[in-house]
């Protein structure tokens, strides 16, 4: 899909959204929990601290979801967001200690968090009918989170780890003037009365389905949270680890140039189940095999299934379960149990068993959890339903 095929998008404005916003991913997974290593934290205060970032997925898009679903106007949500988190970002600089870290991590996610979901529901909202396309906006994060994991990773070589909040900050005002451009779409409207949301929620597939979310983040927790430090603790230098990065997310943007075909030939439901038995023999590679270079590059090309793959098929499930005007709090719902509780999760159990018993039992919790969800799916959700 063009600019020029999908009328009536305005697929470049959204896509530069996507662009800056994972660009400053790029900058903040795979080199915060370095930074904050080289502040003299140690594991246990990284994953707490990086668990910050996930718990407060659970609270902002909740709040702001509701917020939006009422007023029906999401995109001056995603400005006011966007810039928030420009204002209170500065605090990181000055912040000394655990409690100030903490505080100022608090902050600037609060805000961060708030926005994505509404721009998701935007993004499928301008696609219409056109649903299995939203990879094909979706694809231009991953292109930025490549190109400023790979520069940065580079830079990093010879610069100090302190560049690294420089880095986001500077790209966070990205995100905020894209914003800007992104023009708002209501949700499309339903025939018949207005869905319950606690009816949506009382539905077993339905609970599945967000169930097996969060357990794919809490898999992903300790990777986002360690996966950096598994690499340098095991001699890789501050380039390998970025070009490992920069391998698993371009592995991402492969498959969602062709997600949309992968969509309309197996369904969603087929496609979370390979990714969810894919992702269990990642953790396991990961954690057992760090020091074989070539079986780190397969399991980083694995990220296309675990986070490619799965992303673009739970959003696309997301659309479905949630219609009309439960549509922006679905996508928070989705954003706040897996992103938020189940990274959260993810990163705490990380931090605690890092050290003792070590990164392979850290990443084998992250196998077990994947295989869990991989049976909820298998097992409730959407039996007999193509999509």
């Amino acid at each position: 899909m063009t600019a020029r095929a999908a009328v009536g998008l305005p697929y470049w404005r959204l896509s530069a959204y996507y662009l800056f916003y994972f660009a400053a991913l790029g900058a903040l997974v795979p080199y915060w929990g370095l930074f904050l290593q080289s502040r003299g934290f140690d594991a246990l205060a990284v994953g707490q601290l990086m668990a910050i970032l996930a718990i407060t997925k659970v609270i902002a898009p909740m709040l702001w979801g509701h917020l939006v679903d009422r007023s029906g106007q999401r995109m001056p949500l995603v400005r006011q967001a966007s810039l928030g988190a420009i204002l209170v970002f500065g605090v990181v600089f000055i912040a000394d200690g655990f409690w100030a870290m903490a505080v100022a991590m608090t902050l600037f996610s609060f805000f961060w968090n708030a926005s994505l979901p509404q721009v998701e529901a935007v993004t499928f909202n301008h696609l219409g009918a056109r649903v299995s396309r939203y990879a094909l906006v979706r694809v231009w994060g991953s292109v930025g989170f490549i190109l400023v994991v790979g520069v940065l990773g580079f830079q990093l070589e010879q610069a100090p780890l302190s560049i690294v909040p420089v880095w986001i900050l500077t790209l966070y005002v990205g995100v905020w003037i894209s914003s800007l451009w992104i023009p708002d779409c209501p949700s499309a409207t339903t025939s018949g009365p207005a869905p319950s949301l606690r009816g949506l929620l009382r539905r077993p597939e339905v609970l599945a389905f967000l169930a097996a979310c969060f357990l794919m983040q809490l898999s992903h927790g300790t990777y986002y949270a360690f996966y950096s430090i598994h690499l340098k603790e095991a001699g890789y230098s501050t380039g390998a680890v970025g070009a490992l990065w920069m391998l698993g997310v371009g592995a991402e943007v492969l498959v969602f140039l062709v997600m949309h075909r992968l969509l309309e030939r197996f369904g969603a439901r087929r496609v979370l189940i390979v990714s969810l038995a894919l992702a269990v023999v990642r953790w396991l590679l990961i954690g057992a095999c760090v020091e074989f270079v070539a079986i780190q590059v397969f399991a980083q090309c694995l990220h296309a299934a675990t986070f490619g793959t799965f992303h673009a098929s739970a959003i696309h499930m997301v659309h479905h379960y949630f219609p009309g005007p439960t549509q922006g709090r679905g996508q928070a719902i989705y954003n706040s149990l897996s992103f938020g509780a189940g990274g959260a999760l993810g990163s705490l159990v990380g931090g605690l068993l890092w050290t003792t018993p070590g990164p392979f039992a850290a990443f084998g919790v992250g196998a077990a959890a994947a295989a869990i969800g991989l049976w909820a799916v298998w097992r409730w959700v959407d039996l007999g339903h193509r999509y």
